[in-house]
């Protein structure tokens, strides 16, 4: 019986929230961006992925800070394989209910900086370092606590190996869940008593 009144609760919490809800104070995002998906069919039968988990934390309405990883390979056939992976901290600022572009949508921005690399097989240019990124993404919440997110960033990497410096201009997409925080479960609660 416990275990169903928790799940209701988590439930009328998941219903309860409105779009701005989910970026209160105190509340938490979890999810992951995927970029750079190919499947070539045609010789030389070139494939890469690169897959981004993040979680961060609303120490301020619309502001998040949190951390994030991340890991990405392309490889072809009789070809070399680049290598890249990377671990921060990173900060997102979402626009007001003011700046709304479609009702159940916000534009944010979000940067990040920490140590990462990319290394290229058989000799290729190697670099690992400091990484960093900035860009603006956008969001669309098909539940209230879920959002679908675009994500368009410059990425760069500086350090050492046989190429000082790297960049590039990413285009992403990712699904992210909106935790309510402990603030938010209480007034829940308070509200069904």
């Amino acid at each position: 019986m416990k275990k169903l009144s928790y799940f209701l609760l988590a439930a009328l919490v998941s219903a309860g929230l409105s779009a701005d809800a989910q970026m209160q104070r105190g509340n938490v995002l979890i999810g992951g961006n995927l970029a750079n998906i190919n499947l070539g069919l045609d010789e030389p039968n070139v494939f890469s992925a690169q897959i981004t988990p993040k979680a961060a934390w609303f120490v301020q309405d619309n502001i998040a800070l949190g951390g994030y990883v991340e890991f990405g390979i392309q490889t072809a056939k009789n070809s070399t394989t680049t290598t890249n992976y990377g671990v921060g901290a990173l900060g997102r600022y979402y626009t007001g209910a003011d700046v709304e572009v479609l009702r159940h949508g916000r534009i944010f921005g979000e940067a990040n900086i920490g140590f990462g690399g990319q290394n290229v097989s058989d000799g290729g240019g190697n670099t690992n370092g400091i990484n960093f990124g900035l860009g603006p993404g956008f969001a669309y919440f098909v539940t209230p606590n879920i959002g679908l997110e675009a994500l368009l960033k410059y990425n760069g990497l500086a350090g050492f190996g046989s190429t000082n410096y790297q960049n590039s201009l990413n285009l992403s997409f990712g699904l992210q869940i909106y935790l309510p925080g402990r603030g938010t479960a209480s007034k829940v609660r308070g509200d069904i008593r």
